[in-house]
């Protein structure tokens, strides 16, 4: 098996949203075979390199920022998977550190922002930018811990930039980055629930590896449905049922539970299922963690049989699925 980008299906991707600070660079592209041949959505949203070097430059530590905060290398795992399974892709190019995709829009540490603004007729945001009340900058839950929509700082590495960011440049990395890439999550959920009658969007992350917990090794994968909320629980039992049969240990909700994505995305009682799926990033990078290691091919293929383990079961739900297309008209 090939660890490059090689062409994934006859169907060619969409070049979508802009990086601002790049001459046009896209922030991602989807990848939806025609016609679909399982109703499975991977989206890989922390996994994007596309540096402008305005922003590289700005950063405290560079390097070290961007190997801790990228989920490094995992869409090459959800290409391998969609070139075998014909599963759809949603993968960012613009990295974390610009913007996170799985934060809302108004998880701002807004001490970041140098110019914050306090008049709301001079404010930059709008409705179809973003969900910000101008009179209450108020910074989100997860900004205030370091990691909003733009992270500010990594244990074991502190601030990670130089300097404040402005209002201006939050609104461009919204409007070309964020925005689009969530409406077109939307937009293919609903294309393969139409067809399918159920979806499932698998998130796809890596995650550092987890500690021992009494004696017993700690787990490769985390698989998160938001406490049960946002998958049927049939979906998330067949996949746990897969991983013990290839006797990998996973856990469920902890420490990863799923963010922003699954909380805007997944209708589980309407037939759209997701869950967030991590992995330990040692199981398939070299020893620095830096590179496609050893365990690549034996990842890809083991993510390869999940998603076909869980491709029928999709369907089957889908055909129990209740008619919904009035609710699709009245949005």
């Amino acid at each position: 098996m090939q660890q490059g980008c090689g062409p994934i299906s006859d169907s060619q991707p969409e070049f979508l949203g802009e990086i601002p600070g790049t001459s046009g660079n896209n922030a991602f592209y989807r990848l939806i075979p025609q016609p679909s041949p399982i109703p499975i959505l991977i989206a890989v949203p922390h996994a994007g390199r596309a540096y402008p070097t305005s922003l590289l430059e700005r950063m405290r530590h560079p390097g070290f920022v961007a190997q801790r905060l990228e989920d490094r290398y995992v869409d090459l795992l959800a290409e391998e998977v969609a070139r075998e399974t014909g599963a759809s892709l949603l993968v960012a190019q613009a990295p974390r550190a610009m913007i996170d995709l799985n934060r809302a829009s108004d998880d701002v540490d807004w001490d970041m922002i140098g110019d914050r603004f306090e008049n709301p007729s001079t404010s930059p945001f709008s409705q179809d930018v973003g969900c910000y009340t101008p009179h209450k900058l108020l910074s989100g839950r997860r900004a205030k811990s370091g990691l909003g929509l733009i992270p500010r700082r990594l244990p074991g590495l502190g601030e990670l930039w130089k300097r404040r960011h402005n209002s201006a440049e939050l609104t461009a990395r919204i409007s070309g980055i964020h925005a689009p890439y969530h409406d077109c999550l939307a937009a293919s959920l609903r294309e393969l629930r139409r067809r399918w009658g159920a979806v499932l969007l698998i998130d796809l992350h890596s995650m550092p590896s987890l500690t021992l917990h009494g004696g017993h090794p700690a787990p490769e994968f985390v698989v998160g449905d938001r406490f049960g909320s946002s998958c049927h629980g049939t979906l998330i039992a067949h996949a746990f049922s897969y991983f013990a049969e290839m006797r990998r240990g996973t856990a469920h909700n902890r420490p990863y539970a799923g963010g922003y994505v699954l909380e805007r995305h997944a209708d589980a009682k309407h037939g759209f299922h997701a869950f967030q799926l991590e992995i330990d990033r040692a199981s398939y990078l070299d020893s620095r963690l830096l590179e496609c290691g050893d365990g690549f091919a034996d990842m890809a293929n083991l993510l390869i049989g999940l998603v076909r383990r869980l491709a029928g079961e999709v369907a089957n739900l889908g055909q129990n699925q209740p008619y919904t297309g009035w609710q699709e008209a009245a949005e």
